[in-house]
């Protein structure tokens, strides 16, 4: 599929998309589109920056411009995070800027009073964390007697972040005669029990393994003691050219530290994790887009959904778990057909997970010691 004109998508959805500079669909957005405009379930794995958004948003605008309007909201858009509900109604809106349907974000950490104003007022698409959600229901704010399109997306992250009870309690609320559409960058057991128990007959769409990284990401592996490795940091970061940086830890604490330690050097840096406000972590991604803030200093659950180009550099300031949060992270460079480099700096006891991560992209790391930042702990890794 070449272009947008192909898909069953009316008039004024194309003209979106094109002001919005969409040339072609993606691969999740070609396989996924048609069905869902036929009103099939749909259970597609896909990593962040594939395209999932429009995957969805497009059918749901669709559907619901081609009906009679209702106050009640007729489609719901579930996410683990504040920062990707934002992100999702953001784009949601563009690819709707010429039909008459209304879209509200329902997160927490935000006045409950403004979106049960907007409530009233009445909305067509719902996007929201499920706890904010389910406050709101509770307390009698919000009817979902009406949904006809369900979204879960990022399934595995919902999973990580314990909502798959507030999830099973959400579709409760929800009519049986509805169309389910399941989107996750790794499918885990638990997800996939999920789509049995919600989606009826659906249509599997997959592109590519889902833990494969991009080809044109430069990867390589720092090895230096602990004690070092934020001076380590300051030093790649001086001593590379860098465009826009973006900064995993594991924690809330560790990326307030790295922050605090980057600003006392003279970068241009800011941190974002859940612990801050929400207005806070807008203000600081609003800033990070335009380019005002250098560099970005993240937790995973934070940074989920972050969708920007010109990320030139990864950096994981502390390596993750598992393969697949590795692949993810890095895969917020080489946007938009761009090159990235992702650095790791990584400890002896990073070994294991390496390893890992070698095994399941069929890849191998190189490993390149900085010259003195020498490790005292000989190692496999070191040695390298």
């Amino acid at each position: 599929m070449k272009t947008f004109q192909e898909l069953p998508i009316s008039d004024k959805i194309l003209s979106a998309l094109k002001e919005a500079g969409y040339e072609k669909p993606t691969p999740i957005q070609a396989q996924s589109i048609p069905p869902a405009i036929e009103s099939r379930d749909i259970i597609g794995c896909a990593q962040t920056g594939t395209g999932k958004t429009a995957a969805f948003g497009i059918p749901i605008l669709q559907r619901l411009s081609t009906e009679t309007y209702s106050r009640e909201p007729r489609a719901l858009v579930l996410t683990p995070t504040r920062e990707l509900a934002q992100q999702v109604m953001e784009f949601i809106s563009k690819y709707g800027v010429h039909l008459k349907l209304r879209t509200e974000v329902i997160v927490g950490g935000t006045s409950m009073e403004r979106q049960i104003n907007a409530l009233k007022s009445g909305t067509d698409i719902i996007v929201a964390t499920p706890g904010r959600l389910l406050d709101l229901q509770r307390q009698g704010h919000i009817r979902l007697f009406k949904i006809e399109i369900v979204v879960l997306d990022e399934g595995d992250r919902m999973l990580d972040m314990g909502f798959i009870p507030d999830i099973r309690r959400i579709m409760r609320l929800i009519p049986k005669e509805r169309q389910t559409l399941m989107f996750s960058a790794t499918l885990p057991k638990e997800i996939e029990r999920l789509a049995r128990d919600f989606l009826r007959d659906p249509i599997r769409v997959e592109v590519s393994p889902p833990s494969t990284p991009v080809a044109k990401i430069k990867q390589v592996l720092h090895p230096v003691d602990f004690q070092k490795k934020e001076t380590l940091l300051d030093h790649i970061l001086r001593s590379t050219k860098v465009n826009q940086v973006l900064i995993f830890t594991r924690t809330k604490h560790a990326a307030d530290f790295v922050t605090e330690f980057l600003t006392a050097k003279g970068h241009n840096v800011a941190a974002i994790h859940g612990d801050l406000s929400q207005s806070k972590r807008d203000r600081t991604l609003k800033n990070f887009r335009s380019g005002d803030v250098k560099i970005l200093v993240a937790t995973d659950l934070a940074s989920r959904g972050l969708d920007i180009e010109g990320i030139s550099h990864v950096i994981n300031f502390d390596m993750p778990e598992s393969a697949e949060t590795y692949v993810h992270r890095i895969g917020r460079t080489a946007r938009a057909d761009a090159d990235g480099v992702a650095i790791s700096l990584v400890e002896f006891k990073d070994w294991e997970v390496i390893q890992t991560i070698e095994e399941t992209t069929d890849r191998t790391i190189p490993c390149e010691i900085v010259p003195g930042f020498e490790p005292k702990t000989i190692s496999k890794l070191a040695a390298t």
